[in-house]
């Protein structure tokens, strides 16, 4: 019984991020069928690779916010998961606005407020856990990458 309650803040904490992701996969899952048919980027991807990307990250997303949620009650650990709760709605919307509406220049700007709401979860993560900053740090890349593949887009179409 100990094992489990030591396990269930990253259970909990692993399926969020899992659960949001696939939600907004689903709900934009039609949509990204058009995405084939833009002009993308050098550099671009094979879309194979989105999901699978998507769920590490979520995974370790999930992996730090449980680090952090384990630890004592600081206004630093408060702040990081408040920070850890913005990035995960912004990160939800963020396929509905590039897919579903097709605004590839307000996606852009959502993304980098995104990116600017995941750096401030990091600053906070790394000062109650240094091991959940660094498991952000992939993800803060993978964004980046983002950005540069939907401005392409923006540019693009």
């Amino acid at each position: 019984m100990k094992k489990v309650k030591k396990a269930l803040p990253f259970i909990i904490g692993i399926l969020i991020p899992l659960a949001l992701g696939g939600l907004s996969a689903l709900l934009t899952m039609s949509d990204m069928k058009d995405y084939a048919d833009i002009q993308k980027p050098p550099l671009s991807p094979p879309a194979i690779v989105f999901p699978i990307a998507w769920s590490l990250l979520y995974t370790l997303m999930g992996i730090a916010s449980a680090l952090v949620w384990r630890e004592r009650h600081t206004d630093d650990r408060q702040n990081g998961l408040i920070y850890y709760g913005l990035q995960l709605i912004l990160n939800f919307f963020w396929p509905l606005v590039f897919f579903s509406a097709k605004e590839y220049w307000f996606a852009f700007a959502w993304l980098l407020a995104l990116i600017a709401a995941v750096i401030a979860t990091a600053v906070f993560f790394r000062r109650v856990n240094k091991a959940a900053f660094w498991l952000l740090i992939p993800y803060l890349a993978w964004l980046a990458f983002a950005a540069y593949l939907n401005a392409g887009v923006a540019a693009l179409n």
